[in-house]
């Protein structure tokens, strides 16, 4: 193990690892505070679609604080940008109070920006330039993302359409304006980061399992009720595959076992992409330590002999 001052636990890991509940029992060890690090859960409203999970929270030893969950409304425009800032304020609290971050999350490249100090611009939305991008496929979007911006193109989650519509638009608006990028002076940051992993059919029998319980919990019903709210449908369906194969099956162009198997499906290729990304995180230079099957008792070795405070 590196010798240097950890100040920062991160566990992260693909979509359905047991990645929160791990978390949380290493923050309740530890004296942690959860830092979420997931795109979606910072939208009122929108729990079971975006895995919030929040009863794994209260436990009988008692219950985690957490943080950067439930911030803002679907409605509201909520970019990395965003989160980077709202972060690096959460993560000052928690220090001065000298409890410990917690980051749990499965977003990598949320996780990547805070923990690497990325400087995100600070651009705003151009819902006509979006719905435009969208109707391209992504293999028209790539090349001119990297002729545009090489960096961004870098620093691009590629595999995410959405993500590089998004850095297109940042790549098009910064031709004309001059924007904010992030955080001069942001806090500095020592993390240990466990990555969660499982074999790949496990995993996936873990996804169908989920799947199935959170369809029987009111998915359907949370994604009609966001719906009926007025909700744009352009930015309701950049909220992620659970809420679109669900509102195909509300529109009637699926029935509900394609829906549920288009999803099932998706899930499993979510969780593909998210691997690959803490894989490449190694690549990067950010040190991980696999956790098999999230393990909480090698966790907490780990989180010992780092000497974590």
């Amino acid at each position: 193990m590196v010798s240097s001052p950890r100040n920062c636990l991160v566990v992260c890991g693909p979509t359905a690892s047991g990645k929160t509940a791990l978390g949380v029992a290493l923050a309740q060890e530890f004296g942690g505070e959860i830092l979420s690090a997931d795109s979606r859960q910072v939208y009122r409203g929108m729990d079971i679609g975006t895995g919030k999970d929040l009863h794994e929270y209260t436990t009988p030893r008692g219950s985690v604080p957490y943080h950067l969950i439930d911030i803002c409304a679907p409605e509201e425009i909520y970019t990395l940008h965003h989160y980077q800032r709202d972060f690096y304020a959460a993560f000052r609290d928690i220090r001065a109070r000298a409890r410990l971050p917690v980051v749990v999350g499965g977003t990598g490249l949320y996780i990547e920006a805070v923990l690497r100090h990325y400087r995100i611009p600070n651009v705003p939305e151009d819902p006509e330039l979006r719905e435009e991008l969208m109707r391209a496929d992504i293999g028209e979007l790539l090349p001119r993302l990297r002729e545009l911006d090489p960096g961004l193109y870098r620093n691009t989650d590629r595999s995410s359409k959405k993500r590089v519509v998004r850095a297109l638009e940042i790549a098009l608006y910064a031709r004309n304006h001059k924007i904010e990028r992030g955080e001069e002076n942001p806090p500095p940051i020592e993390p240990l980061v466990l990555a969660v992993r499982w074999p790949r059919q496990e995993l996936r029998a873990r996804i169908d399992r989920r799947l199935a319980e959170r369809l029987a919990g009111g998915m359907i019903e949370e994604v009609e009720r966001i719906l009926r709210s007025g909700i744009r449908r352009d930015r309701f369906d950049l909220f992620g595959m659970e809420y679109r194969h669900v509102a195909a099956y509300l529109d009637g162009t699926v029935s509900r076992q394609e829906m549920e198997r288009n999803l099932r499906h998706a899930i499993h290729r979510l969780a593909k992409r998210q691997e690959t990304w803490f894989r490449g995180m190694e690549r990067r230079r950010i040190p991980l330590y696999w956790i098999d099957r999230a393990d909480p008792d090698r966790a907490a070795h780990l989180v010992r002999k780092a000497g974590v405070c």
